[in-house]
């Protein structure tokens, strides 16, 4: 049974006690009730679930020793009835066996017989606050929920629209994650979305990035080592794995990483335990695995240079993330989410991209995939003296003027990339270019304009 709303620290509770003795019964209903609590007594364990059948209470004071049903097992079973009740355990054998067993169910504390009415009161105001705190986190976590956008993992194509639901569906698991594409893709970006949207949410997402570290450093940083295990190591260190307790750690560059890395890392993934550098024992932590790489793992296997066994272990659930140039049709939306992202960054108004210049982006072949649009992007908010984004605000190489820009993919993209390099070539003479071009130097005035194309420094004077 759901137990009532949340109890404040100095509210009164609604308190049931449960013993077979008359006397504890009577004397402990005295207290509390002078307390200011309400209280309800029950003289066996069959009575007290009873109760608890009709009514809400917010902590329960069990004796160990009662006849036909004890108070560990009272506990156990009010554990499944009234999941978010706070129970103490009363016994008159103050045993460390008794207070590790009853703690162990789940209980609160426990206090032993005979009672100090102050020691009561005192651990009956702990017990509030305790409950207090452990609501309000209740709520906030409730909140945070309530408030948590989807990870931004912009794009409406299908192949992202599959990325999407493959992160829906792996993220109700524990299973290992292999994130493959493009540098530049987002592959962090999905090992983000799903530990947010994963029942670790709450637990440390770790991310490592492997290909910036050597050998014996990533070792250190994986597993952690203990003091003296190496010069400079003057103190033990935490490993990623055992910082990633009940979390995800995020793997990232895994074909980095040297053989012998490959075997220790396949170990833990195996016994889900780590040995520190320098160290014995091993250290279970209970972890999520996300890794990502740009490169062909399978054909690292073939060339004998990745291991087979980590190869499968990892390629549990694979996620590939299509390059940028592969999908146009997200580039619109994804340049607009960077957009607002930059913009927000230098506490500026958003300006609007103007048609032109949302064909030029799509035009491009975005060689550097996301990461290359953010910084274009970037740099033409910064250049950007209007209130829209133009053609012109954005590099050279993603408009098309200069001769190694990659070719354009749409049709406007190619004309104005043509455009400019007969412009070029007739050193910007506007009638030249227009006869080359077989059209009249009105119609390409227009085009001009229309591109947002710019006479460059070099061509000036």
């Amino acid at each position: 049974m759901t137990q009532g709303n949340p109890t404040d620290a100095g509210a009164h509770l609604r308190i049931l006690v449960v013993d077979d003795e008359t006397i504890v019964r009577e004397s402990l209903g005295g207290w509390l009730k002078e307390d200011g609590h309400d209280v309800t007594v029950a003289d066996s364990a069959s009575q007290a679930l009873h109760v608890v059948a009709e009514s809400t209470f917010d902590l329960a004071l069990i004796d160990i020793k009662m006849p036909k049903m004890d108070g560990l097992e009272l506990q156990e079973r009010l554990a499944e009835a009234a999941p978010d009740l706070t129970v103490i355990i009363m016994t008159a054998y103050a045993s460390v066996e008794t207070a590790v067993n009853a703690l162990k169910a789940g209980a609160y504390d426990y206090l032993v017989k005979p009672f100090d009415p102050d020691e009561l009161s005192h651990l009956i105001r702990r017990a509030a606050e305790f409950r207090s705190l452990s609501d309000e986190n209740a709520r906030l976590r409730e909140s945070l929920d309530a408030a948590r956008v989807r990870s931004p993992i912009v794009g409406v194509s299908r192949a992202m629209r599959q990325v999407h639901d493959l992160i829906e569906d792996v993220a109700k698991t524990d299973a290992t994650v292999l994130v493959r594409g493009e540098s530049g893709t987002g592959k962090e970006l999905v090992a983000h979305a799903i530990h947010e949207a994963s029942g670790r949410r709450y637990n440390p997402l770790v991310i490592v990035h492997c290909g910036a570290l050597a050998e014996g450093v990533l070792e250190s940083e994986l597993f952690g080592h203990e003091k003296g295990a190496f010069t400079g190591a003057q103190h033990h260190h935490k490993g990623k794995f055992e910082q990633a307790d009940g979390g995800t750690i995020f793997l990232d560059e895994i074909g980095e990483i040297s053989a012998k890395v490959q075997v220790e890392l396949l170990r833990v993934l195996e016994e889900r335990e780590v040995t520190r550098v320098g160290g014995k024992q091993a250290i279970a932590t209970d972890f999520r695995v996300v890794a990502a790489t740009n490169r062909d793992l399978q054909a690292l296997v073939e060339e004998g240079t990745f291991r087979e066994d980590l190869f499968y272990r990892l390629n549990v659930v694979p996620i590939v993330i299509p390059p940028l140039r592969d999908r146009p049709e997200d580039i619109p939306a994804l340049a607009e989410h960077f957009l607002e992202r930059v913009c927000s960054k230098m506490s500026r108004k958003v300006p609007t991209l103007t048609p032109d210049a949302v064909e030029v982006l799509r035009g491009h072949d975005w060689p550097g995939n996301g990461r290359e649009l953010l910084n274009a992007v970037e740099r033409a908010v910064v250049f950007c003296k209007q209130d829209a984004l133009r053609p012109a605000d954005f590099p050279h190489y993603v408009t098309g003027g200069e001769a190694a820009a990659p070719p354009a993919r749409t049709l406007a993209g190619m004309e104005r990339a043509h455009i400019v390099r007969m412009l070029d070539e007739a050193d910007w003479n506007v009638s030249r270019a227009a006869a080359v071009l077989e059209i009249d130097r009105g119609t390409l005035y227009a085009k001009i304009r229309k591109y947002g194309l710019e006479r460059p420094a070099a061509h000036e004077g």
